[in-house]
């Protein structure tokens, strides 16, 4: 689908002859954005249906956010590592405390969070569990999307991020999304973790059964292996609590966040874990040059603030309960084949006779709503958790006229 518009349709153009194919983004140009509204280059709004894959939890703009990043940039920007800054400790402690935790290792992208995580699991496998020195594996879950990285394409199962990067990295095991039986029976001597997203997002917001998580918790600690959640995409209210993991009362050994960190306003990332665990680094060992920027730290303090309010989070709930009742009645009658979903969050799948979810964002996005598909016939919503119920209805009420026309 191409814009007829033509500011927009030169603006794609000069974008298509100097940028290398990475994405497949909608046809649309943004220039501006305030809460939960875009304008484009020709003035057009739409609501913001997507929210940056859960990094503009908050929505765009927030006067918090923006008034604490403008102060950090009168002050001070980047040190890096090589020497401390005045905010780098109150965000250290402050993170952790939010999460229970002891450590933190920051990071810019969910990938590079990742990575470290990874690298932190191999690590205290082979010092604290004690596994010979190149033997750590460490399980993962069908269906995962942890990031783009040649490490971590390794051990997913989609062919579109995966074919044509290898060779591969060793050392991963891959089990069905949900299947305790299979999980048990991947953990061995050498296993020195399970890294698991508590919701699936890429998958389509898939939603684990009642007790997997529970589940992997109790084996992991039975088998002394990490239980390390990526809760870059789930985390920090988006399913109506600070973290994924707490519906099931559960309590990670590592948590791995990003996207929200941030605020939508820089790249921010952490693991985040106790000090037995983290502690296994020395310096030199591992680093980012931008990692804990004081930018990053004074934006990410204050999104760490607004969180401890509850307010999202309950906002998260509430509106979440409402979108998904919505969303339930859309579901048979050749329309919708299925909802799922937690929170201010949702996948589904479209009927096929209804077109592929590429047809049903194009279409919404006509009518002024902006969403992603993904796997074909799965469209996915995770508006800011500041949105309105009655910007929410409007949305909901244009996906009803894509589905229904």
């Amino acid at each position: 689908m191409t814009s007829t518009e033509p500011g927009v349709a030169a603006a794609l153009a000069a974008a298509e002859a100097h940028s290398a194919h990475n994405y497949h983004p909608l046809p649309v140009v943004v220039a501006t954005a305030e809460g939960a509204w875009m304008t484009d280059v020709t003035g057009r709004r739409y609501l913001d249906m997507l929210a940056g894959y859960s990094a503009l939890n908050f929505g765009h703009g927030h006067p918090r956010l923006l008034a604490a990043a403008r102060a950090q940039l009168e002050r001070v920007t980047l040190t890096s590592r090589a020497f401390h800054h005045d905010r780098f400790a109150d965000f250290c402690a402050q993170l952790a405390e939010l999460c229970g935790m002891e450590l933190v290792l920051p990071m810019n992208t969910g990938a590079e969070a990742v990575e470290t995580a990874l690298k932190t699991a191999r690590k205290w496998g082979y010092q604290v569990k004690g596994v010979p020195d190149g033997r750590a594996k460490i399980v993962v879950a069908e269906g995962n999307f942890h990031g783009r990285t040649t490490t971590i394409v390794s051990f997913s199962t989609d062919p579109e991020a995966r074919a044509g990067f290898g060779p591969y990295t060793p050392g991963f095991e891959v089990v069905p999304y949900g299947d305790l039986a299979a999980m048990e029976a991947a953990l061995d001597d050498r296993t020195v973790a399970v890294l698991l997203e508590p919701i699936q997002g890429e998958a389509g917001v898939r939603v684990p059964p009642p007790g997997y998580l529970a589940g992997v918790r109790e084996l992991t600690r039975r088998r002394n292996v990490l239980f390390v959640a990526d809760e870059i995409q789930s985390g920090l209210g988006r399913t109506g609590r600070t973290f994924a993991c707490e519906h099931e009362g559960v309590v990670p050994d590592v948590y791995v966040l990003g996207k929200a960190l941030g605020g939508g306003v820089v790249p921010v990332s952490a693991v985040v874990s106790s000090r037995e665990v983290l502690g296994v680094f020395a310096p030199g060992e591992h680093g980012s040059t931008f990692g804990g920027n004081p930018l990053a730290c004074a934006v990410a303090l204050e999104v760490i603030a607004m969180l401890r309010t509850g307010e999202y989070q309950q906002r998260a709930t509430e509106l979440g309960e409402h979108l998904h009742s919505e969303l339930g009645l859309l579901v048979g009658g050749g329309t919708v084949d299925a909802v799922r979903g937690r929170g201010l969050w949702a996948g589904v799948d479209v009927n096929p006779s209804r077109g592929t979810g590429r047809a049903v964002s194009e279409q919404l996005m006509t009518r002024g709503v902006l969403v992603k598909d993904t796997h074909g016939a799965t469209i996915r919503l995770a508006p800011p958790l500041m949105i309105s119920k009655e910007d929410l209805d409007w949305g909901l009420e244009r996906l009803r006229d894509v589905l229904e026309a």
